[in-house]
């Protein structure tokens, strides 16, 4: 088969998100043991995130720049 058509790029994803004011993040490193979580949703304001590794909980606030901060609760 030739390559003449539309092509998929695995990056498309993470491109349009980036034209939505900032990265989405689809993981976190647990700040207390700093393994790698995935999440199933994008992490937002206010959310909720449970390290799989030791357990450690925390809330998500988001800033105005798009960083991703974790306070344990």
């Amino acid at each position: 088969m030739s390559g003449g058509g539309g092509s998929f790029d695995f990056d498309d994803d993470e491109k349009e998100s980036a034209r939505g004011g900032g990265k989405a993040h689809k993981d976190f490193d647990c700040p207390s043991c700093n393994a790698n979580n995935p999440v199933d949703d994008a992490l937002a304001q206010g959310d909720e995130v449970r390290c799989n590794y030791c357990g450690s909980e925390f809330k998500v606030s988001v800033n105005s720049e798009g960083r991703v901060k974790f306070k344990e609760i």
